[in-house]
């Protein structure tokens, strides 16, 4: 457990993923106090090297306040990716179990459960704000990143993707789709956009590469799971023999944007930022 950190520290709840090792190392850069609360069987080891941590289990919500408050928490910023447990399997604590029973862990999709867990954390009198408050300009701008383009096919499996993504996302299940030649090569759900690449790699059709499509699910709550993309996302998306990216502007946060653009680049792929459709 690490020492107070004064006022005005920011505290990360870290899940897996580029985005909370990037959140801290923004704090370094600005001297800004930090204080990272790992979720156990979620957070890398590498997210809390040499910064104050703790660790915790998913569902002891009692000793995850009581380290944010220890630490002088007062804002708050959820990041990286948490695979979501069944409730016998994230056996919570008597505060999480209260916090369950309240909201209906089983009755609500991911984001409805982020949503009142950002509510429930501001009732506990934290600030809670979204990673793109601390990483200034990381939201995806219109327009594409590299020097590669879509080509026409592409544009049109943009479009369709689109449509899909935005149907899952009323349905509250993911936020992505890859679509190749007008077929869906599958749709995120509870494994997450690296895992929808690494199984749209062995579908893959012949011909023109698909696209990965990403996008924010409508009425989402924007202090946490905003759509995400980084390196790493650039890197399986060539993986998957895919011919591109395509995220939405002003919505989507890019981790490391100038690293996505050059690995786009070097892998001779697109990454595009797109309106709302």
């Amino acid at each position: 457990m690490a020492d107070s950190q004064g006022m005005n520290c920011l505290g990360i709840v870290a899940g897996d993923g580029e985005l909370p090792r990037r959140l801290v190392e923004a704090c370094r850069e600005s001297g800004r106090a930090v204080f990272v609360l790992a979720l156990e069987g979620a957070a890398e080891p590498e997210t809390i090297a040499d910064v104050p941590h703790a660790w915790c289990p998913l569902g002891a919500a009692g000793r995850g306040l009581a380290l944010l408050r220890d630490n002088a928490v007062n804002e708050l910023v959820l990041a990286g990716g948490v695979r979501r447990p069944s409730l016998a399997a994230l056996r919570p604590d008597w505060r999480a179990a209260k916090f369950f029973a309240r909201v209906g862990y089983r009755a609500l999709g991911d984001d409805g459960l982020l949503s009142a867990v950002v509510a429930e954390l501001e009732r506990e009198g934290f600030r809670v704000i979204g990673p793109e408050q601390v990483l200034r300009s990381s939201l995806a701008p219109a327009g594409p990143f590299g020097r590669a383009r879509p080509d026409a096919q592409a544009i049109s499996d943009i479009a369709h993707g689109q449509r899909i993504a935005r149907a899952l996302g009323k349905l509250d299940i993911g936020q992505a789709v890859v679509v190749q030649q007008g077929l869906v090569l599958g749709v995120e759900a509870i494994e997450g956009t690296d895992e929808l690449l690494r199984r749209c790699a062995k579908l893959r059709r012949d011909g023109l590469g698909g696209v990965l499509v990403k996008v924010e699910k409508p009425g989402q709550e924007k202090r946490a799971d905003r759509p995400t993309i980084g390196p790493q996302t650039v890197s399986l998306a060539a993986q998957a023999g895919l011919a591109g990216i395509a995220v939405e502007a002003g919505a989507t946060i890019v981790v490391d944007r100038d690293e996505v653009s050059t690995a786009a680049d070097r892998a001779g792929l697109f990454v595009i930022g797109i309106s709302r459709g």
